[in-house]
């Protein structure tokens, strides 16, 4: 994979997690396929739709779903089964290397890097973790951080504030649209990271 990286000065690197460091979209998708199946879906889940979504938090996905489906769910309990579903798929994640490199050359280079995603805190540093990349990431902003997730730009200005850098000066690695338009509300240039397989 080939980053197309726009010119700029940038002083510090901010990273969707799923479909960006981690090749994780796919089993999100799975997931939320046997979640909404179990709360009453009785057709295969749109992958379009799914990955229209994408960076969004989970809980405001669950609400999308059931209104596109017309369904009546109890959204905390589809919000916890899809993220045990996802769980159960974990030997499955893999890096995406190129921007995985990016990251490390950025941070050998003396440049912050941080993580700003929509899934919930805990897996998110689970899958930090499991991919051995919690401790090139110490910045972590999740929807727990901030009032409105993406597509609103709290989550990236925050972690341009936590990592002492103007938001101008942020490039911003997304997958999904979402997270790009959070990255323009922020006033940050972006990469696109194709995620779809």
């Amino acid at each position: 994979m080939k980053l197309d990286i726009p010119a700029g000065d940038f002083a510090g690197y901010i990273f969707d997690l799923d479909g960006t460091l981690v090749d994780t979209m796919p089993l999100h998708y799975r997931a939320w396929n046997r979640a909404m199946q179990h709360a009453g879906l009785k057709e295969e889940l749109s992958e379009d739709l799914f990955y229209s979504l994408g960076g969004m938090p989970t809980r405001g996905v669950a609400k999308v779903f059931a209104n596109h489906y017309k369904l009546t769910l109890d959204v905390e309990k589809v919000f916890h089964q899809k993220e045990a579903l996802f769980l159960e798929l974990k030997s499955e994640m893999k890096v995406i290397e190129a921007v995985v490199t990016f990251a490390r050359k950025a941070v050998t280079e003396g440049r912050p890097v941080s993580v700003a995603s929509g899934g919930p805190r805990d897996i998110v540093r689970h899958t930090l973790e499991l991919m051995h990349l919690h401790t090139l990431f110490p910045v972590v902003v999740t929807p727990e951080d901030v009032v409105h997730g993406k597509p609103a730009p709290d989550m990236f200005l925050l972690a341009a504030k936590k990592m002492g850098v103007a938001p101008a000066r942020c490039l911003v690695f997304e997958d999904a649209v979402p997270g790009i338009q959070a990255a323009e509300a922020a006033g940050m240039k972006w990469v696109r990271v194709p995620s779809r397989p």
